[in-house]
């Protein structure tokens, strides 16, 4: 049900509007239960924006107030985006002024106080965006950021909602696959490898880590996007101890002969290799001037 502008006396405490954004986890709709059942808690009415910030721009809002108590409570356990969501990026408020002051007309028409908006980092970005320009159109709105994303990367947040899940089917994924490479490595496949998300954070890599209980266990090798490597660092490392020395060569030192020998040696020892590979892990190059500079590999592409 489409929600209707409505004229408020100014005593109005006003509503909330709650979006999401970018891929959805398997908790974001426990999120917006969450926000929905604290609103009608403290008598606040709430929409929702019909996929994403496309739904505030185009004035798509669904009024939740005229949904059931149980159907709100349902949300907690139900996959996918309930009310959809997008990937739109709005640019600076120099660039994409035309749009945030369209958002600003929507909320004014229906007295939008509240904007919690559910997503990553430029999710947040965009939250502050509107703080800033309601502010300077003399509107009174209070915009949120609220956490969601499987990478676990946003500033000031300690864990993200939506990362143990995913944490956690990373774990089985790859125990279950090694046990297909340990039945299989005689005859079959011998190295196997996972390549997980995260864009430039190695949380999920890292989580890859909780598969194994014992150290002979998969994952016999994680590559962490944050780790960089650097040839510079090579005389440095070598007045380093043994073990600094044997994190730098798991960290990419000679990425291609190392990691080839490694996954020999693993091989050699316990007949197979398993790899858990971050898709944003990055490597050091020369710049235009000299300067190193880091550069995100394509998926897959020394693997």
């Amino acid at each position: 049900m489409h929600a209707t502008p409505k004229t408020t006396s100014p005593a109005s405490p006003g509503k909330l509007l709650y979006a999401q954004s970018g891929g959805v986890t398997a908790v974001i709709n426990a999120t917006a239960a969450a926000v929905l059942e604290t609103c009608r808690k403290h008598k606040v009415a709430a929409y929702a924006a019909r996929n994403g910030i496309l739904g505030a721009l185009r004035e798509d809002l669904i009024d939740t107030t005229k949904e059931t108590p149980a159907a709100i409570r349902a949300l907690a356990h139900t996959p996918g985006g309930a009310f959809g969501s997008c990937r739109v990026k709005l640019k600076s408020l120099d660039d994409d002024r035309t749009r945030y002051e369209r958002l600003i007309e929507v909320f004014r028409a229906h007295d939008i106080r509240w904007f919690l908006y559910n997503g990553g980092n430029d999710s947040a970005d965009t939250a502050l965006k509107l703080s800033k320009l309601g502010k300077a159109m003399g509107y009174d709105i209070r915009c949120i950021g609220v956490p969601k994303t499987v990478d676990n990367d946003l500033a000031v947040t300690d864990c993200c909602p939506g990362f143990g899940s995913v944490a956690k089917y990373t774990a089985v994924s790859l125990r279950e696959c090694a046990l297909d490479v340990m039945s299989m490595m005689d005859t079959s496949t011998k190295v196997f490898v996972m390549e997980v998300m995260g864009r430039h954070a190695g949380w999920i890599a890292a989580s890859a880590g909780l598969a194994g209980d014992g150290p002979g266990d998969a994952p016999h090798m994680i590559l962490f996007p944050e780790l960089e490597f650097d040839p510079e660092e090579i005389p440095r490392a070598r007045a380093r101890n043994r073990r600094s020395r044997r994190l730098l060569r798991d960290r990419g030192q000679r990425r291609h002969q190392v990691h080839r020998r490694q996954v020999r040696r693993r091989r050699a020892r316990r007949h197979r290799c398993v790899r858990a590979h971050a898709i944003g892990r990055r490597r050091a190059r020369a710049g235009r001037h000299g300067a190193r500079q880091a550069e995100a590999e394509n998926p897959l592409g020394d693997a």
